[in-house]
């Protein structure tokens, strides 16, 4: 729609230069005004909150999750429906994979935009209504009504035997994907819901995705902050148009057939008003990318704070420096004028955030290992409450209920609330006389005091 435009006001502006130069001669000189457009836009705002909310919420729900997990562990989920999806840690040759998938990706769209585009919006379709759903369950658990099941059947999935209520929310949750799906190019309103549902998917992603050690995480951020420099920076000298291949597959190719954007982002359209938004509607963006990569950092320290019972410091220090990192790409974006590597700003503030608050609290070694996950774990409202008195070792022949009157004991000649000891001083009655440790008679009572072996079943005498 808007090449349209420009092509048709270009026309016109050809033949009005002709009309002139035929009417007053070739000494006409012509020039077009461009009104100076602001170094920053108020959408930077909407932007940065959703950014950093979006990881504060996915680090500290990722880190929470995770702990309770560890708390209910002994338990079994034997229902129909696992209340919880489980974690997934990054190995590193999880994360040279990942990144070489993420390299042929963005190549691939660089020369199939057309083909893959459809490939990829469906992929954002099916996912964001999966991190829809994984995100609105814990509230839909707590509804007071539409607990019922759906009756037995063989369906792949419905013979669990889900709640109803579940099962209105993945029909909502699939139906909100759908609508977006429909009426992505609506540039009214459309954006809104896309920036729902990848909020959604983020959040989703932060859960279930986990970095085992800070290791890990030094490892996956170094790799993709090179990974985003050569495909901002260095690709330009690489391809015949000169252009950036991050930033002509995030806002699309100029002569793309289809016109379709990447739904991996964050959008949000400029506020000014402009004279130059009256064709188009420009949009400012920030991929999904700049918001997963250093959540999953901040998710580590959240787990690796309530671990060590550190008052939650990695944490907030972490968020504090990924607003940072970002406002500083906002700046340098409005230097530049050009599409920025957000993670260029990100990985080094956040990376040696987390360092230094490693190393003021003397914690550097178990926060790169990970091994403050071992500590005793403080307690925790999910810990089961702590029996009364000594607990009896495993290994321990006591039977844990008492026996039937009629029933001797199988382990022991002995009732379990009375030692031989006690037995035999009671039935030597209160005047017999004491005798010295280690006299004949005490040996000898000792030695009656023996049990006798017991006979486990299935095994000979």
């Amino acid at each position: 729609m808007a090449a349209a435009v420009a092509a048709a006001l270009a026309r016109l502006l050809a033949a009005f230069l002709l009309l002139a130069a035929q009417r007053f001669g070739r000494t006409v000189r012509a020039a077009l005004y461009a009104p100076k457009e602001p170094v920053l836009d108020y959408n930077m705002v909407i932007i940065f909150i959703m950014a950093v909310g979006t990881v504060a919420i996915g680090g500290y729900w990722a880190g929470s999750r995770d702990v309770k997990k560890r708390y209910m562990k002994h338990k079994r989920d034997d229902g129909p429906e696992k209340q919880e999806d489980e974690a997934v840690d990054v190995t590193p040759v999880m994360t040279c994979v990942f990144v070489v998938m993420c390299c042929s990706m963005l190549v691939l769209l660089y020369y199939f935009y057309d083909l893959l585009v459809y490939v990829v919006i469906g992929i954002f379709c099916l996912a964001s209504a999966t991190g829809l759903y994984s995100c609105l369950a814990p509230c839909v658990r707590r509804l007071p009504f539409g607990k019922c099941r759906i009756p037995n059947n063989s369906l792949p999935y419905f013979h669990k035997r889900p709640q109803a209520r579940m099962l209105l929310l993945a029909l909502f949750c699939v139906a909100v994907s759908v609508v977006w799906g429909v009426f992505r190019n609506e540039d009214q309103w459309a954006w809104v819901l896309q920036d729902a549902l990848g909020i959604a998917f983020c959040l989703y992603m932060l859960k279930t995705i986990r970095l085992p050690t800070f290791k890990a995480c030094t490892l996956l951020l170094l790799v993709l902050f090179l990974y985003d420099i050569f495909f901002v920076f260095i690709t330009p000298f690489l391809t015949k148009s000169g252009s950036s291949i991050m930033v002509e597959v995030a806002t699309g190719p100029s002569d793309s057939a289809t016109r379709e954007k990447l739904p991996m982002v964050l959008k949000v359209p400029r506020l000014n008003s402009s004279p130059l938004a009256l064709c188009d509607r420009p949009f400012s963006l920030l991929g999904f990318g700049d918001i997963l990569v250093p959540g999953l950092l901040v998710a580590y320290c959240h787990r690796f704070d309530i671990q060590v019972q550190s008052s939650r410091v990695y944490f907030v220090a972490c968020t504090i420096a990924y607003g940072v990192g970002l406002l500083v790409t906002f700046v340098a974006l409005a230097l530049m004028q050009r599409g920025q590597p957000a993670l260029l700003y990100l990985v080094p503030c956040t990376l040696v955030t987390s360092c230094a608050v490693a190393l003021w609290r003397r914690e550097l070694g178990v926060f790169w290992t990970g091994s403050g996950f071992a500590k005793v774990l403080p307690p925790s409202p999910w810990a089961p409450a702590p029996a009364d008195g000594p607990q009896p070792p495993k290994d321990s022949a006591t039977p844990l209920s008492p026996q039937p009157p009629s029933e001797e004991p199988a382990t022991s000649p002995w009732p379990a609330e009375q030692s031989p000891k006690s037995r035999t001083s009671e039935e030597m009655g209160a005047g017999a006389p004491m005798r010295e440790p280690g006299s004949p008679a005490e040996s000898e009572g000792r030695d009656q005091a023996q049990p006798s072996p017991v006979t486990q079943p299935g095994a000979s005498a």
